[in-house]
C-alpha cells in the first residue's frame, strides 16, 4: 500500500471522527476540533494526488476510492450540517444529486473501456465546498461572515450545476457508447 493510498483511508477514516465531534453537543470547542479534523482530511485529499501524480504512485484502488473518499468527505460534512440548520436540505440535495450523476455516468465510462479525468470546474467546485463547509462548521454566527457563507453556500450550487454541464458536455459521446 502505498502513501496516497494511505491517505485516501485515512481520510475515510477521518470523516467518522469529524461527525462524532461536530455532532455531539457540549465537547468543549467542538466546532473547532471538527473544523480542525474537516481541514486535516481535505489536506490529505490535496497530497495523495499530488503525491500520486509526482512519483508515479497512480493505482487503480486510488482512482477508485480517491473521489469516493471525497465525496463521502463533503457529502456526509453537509449532511451533517442540514442537521445543525446551516445550509438548506435543498442546496445538499441538488449537490449530493451532482455526485450520483457524475459517478452513474463514469461508471457508465469505465463498462465501456473509457476513463474521464477530473475538469477543473470539478475541482474549483469541490474546493469552494469543502471552503463552504469550513466556514459552515465553524459557526461563527457573525454579520458579515454569515454573508461570507450565503455567498460559498450558493457559489457551490451554482459550480455544481456548471460542473455537472460542463462534465456531461466534454464527454457526451460516453452516452452513445450503450447504444
Amino acid at each position: 500500500m502505498n502513501l496516497p493510498n494511505k491517505l485516501t483511508i485515512l481520510r475515510v477514516l477521518m470523516v467518522p471522527v469529524f461527525l462524532v465531534i461536530l455532532m455531539i453537543p457540549g465537547i468543549p470547542a467542538g466546532n473547532w476540533i471538527a473544523l480542525a479534523v474537516f481541514i486535516a482530511a481535505s489536506i490529505t485529499d490535496l497530497f495523495d494526488g499530488k503525491i500520486a501524480r509526482k512519483y508515479n504512485l497512480i493505482t487503480d484502488f486510488g482512482k477508485f476510492m480517491d473521489p469516493l473518499a471525497d465525496k463521502l468527505l463533503v457529502c456526509s460534512a453537509m449532511i451533517a450540517l442540514i442537521e445543525l440548520d446551516r445550509i438548506p436540505a435543498w442546496v445538499v440535495i441538488v449537490i449530493i444529486a451532482r455526485e450520483f450523476i457524475i459517478s452513474g455516468f463514469r461508471l457508465v465510462a469505465s463498462d465501456n473501456g473509457v476513463v474521464i479525468a477530473a475538469s477543473w470546474w470539478g475541482k474549483i467546485k469541490t474546493t469552494v465546498q469543502m471552503v463552504m463547509i469550513g466556514f459552515l462548521v465553524a459557526d461563527l454566527d457573525v454579520d458579515f461572515i454569515n454573508v461570507i457563507e450565503q455567498i460559498l453556500i450558493y457559489a457551490s450550487l451554482i459550480l455544481t450545476v456548471v460542473s455537472l454541464i460542463d462534465y456531461i458536455w466534454k464527454n457526451k459521446s460516453v452516452l452513445s457508447l450503450n447504444k
